[in-house]
């Protein structure tokens, strides 16, 4: 009975220890935090890592997180955009036509 009683108020106390150290998550807030944390931890221990992939990587996200916003932006602004590319054409147009009526003379416009 008292070999029972011992190992349950171990196995309590380890339980408890642990949670007490932190044996939840981890505590960095973003992957930015981690990754430099990764880094650092690496350099320190003396291990080689390739930096070169680390940072083409961290690149490619940031590419790809700039790409989603520049297509939300255009999707948003995507009615003006068109609008002032058929007043363009309009405007091209007009003046193709205009000239194209003039015959012999051309004026300033059109020269």
């Amino acid at each position: 009975m008292r070999i029972i009683i011992t190992a349950i108020i171990i196995y309590f106390l380890s339980l408890s220890s642990l949670w007490i150290l932190g044996f939840t998550m981890a505590k960095a807030d973003t992957k930015s935090e981690a990754i430099v944390g990764h880094v650092i931890t690496q350099v320190i221990q003396g291990n080689d890592m390739d930096h070169t992939e680390v940072m083409t990587n961290e690149l490619a996200a940031l590419m790809h997180k700039f790409s989603i916003e520049v297509s939300s932006v255009l999707l948003q602004n995507m009615p003006n955009i068109l609008d002032s590319i058929s007043a363009q054409l309009r405007q091209e147009l007009d003046k193709k036509y205009k000239c194209s009526l003039q015959g012999d003379y051309k004026n300033k416009d059109c020269s």
